[in-house]
């Protein structure tokens, strides 16, 4: 399982893949955090918060993670070497777990260098570090959990065909109704008390109760069954397949 840890790790780092999805995302939420003018802007803003960081991140990695993911189990299928992975002595669930840990690396590896927006932040408020500390460090955890999330559904639709295309499309659009569908269904106000169950079932709703600074025992839950779902479900996919 190390063995192929490592080896996707290679892969990633080892094409440009990787580096341009590390650069689009910290290009993007740069330019709308210091560039572009507007209510997400710091310096328009005037306020010691990098609040914007943890709103537009959701939507750029919605379509970038799926970039990284859409590769997985896609391109094995297509090259034929599935067959020669499945044959190894590891299990499937192994397998998929070692490539859902290198694509959690990489996108680990992408978000630190935004910690350079809270430094500067810290530093240009007044007083200097006038900054919700607490908050931030809840923020940032929610974002891990969000693209920990991102990522099992993308291991998910690569497994389901061998067109990297098709997987990224599949990716997109699970990961945009598991963000914003479910809370869409919620807003119409048509199933009375079912409403906020649903509201609950989207991944918008947790990630917006962390990013205010609340480490509740709940999402965490909610993020960690989700993730174990989409894994599962990947592991099932893999197990119906004639090797």
């Amino acid at each position: 399982m190390i063995a192929l840890f490592l080896k996707e790790i290679r892969s990633f780092l080892g094409s440009l893949i990787g580096y341009i999805v590390m650069s689009v995302f910290l290009l993007l939420t740069g330019l709308f955090m210091w560039v572009f003018p507007g209510d997400m802007n710091v310096l328009d803003a005037g306020y010691a918060d990098i609040d914007a960081l943890f709103y537009i991140a959701p939507w750029v990695f919605m379509f970038l993670i799926p970039a990284i993911t859409m590769r997985s189990f896609s391109e094995e299928k297509r090259t034929g070497t599935i067959e020669l992975l499945m044959t190894k002595p590891i299990s499937g669930l192994q397998i998929i777990l070692a490539k859902y840990l290198a694509g959690i690396l990489l996108v680990f590896i992408t978000i630190i260098p935004t910690v350079v927006y809270f430094i500067t932040v810290g530093l240009l408020g007044d007083p200097l570090w006038n900054i919700d500390i607490g908050g931030t460090i809840g923020s940032y955890i929610g974002l891990t959990l969000l693209a920990a999330s991102y990522v099992s559904i993308g291991i998910l639709a690569s497994s389901l065909t061998s067109n990297q295309i098709v997987a990224f499309l599949l990716s997109v659009i699970i990961c945009f109704f598991m963000y914003i569908g479910f809370e869409s269904i919620s807003s119409f106000d048509l199933m009375g008390s079912l409403d906020s169950f649903f509201l609950k079932l989207g991944i918008s709703n947790h990630y917006q109760s962390m990013s205010r600074g609340l480490i509740d025992t709940r999402d965490v839950l909610y993020f960690a069954g989700l993730i174990t779902l989409f894994v599962l479900l990947t592991n099932l996919k893999l197990k119906s397949e004639k090797w």
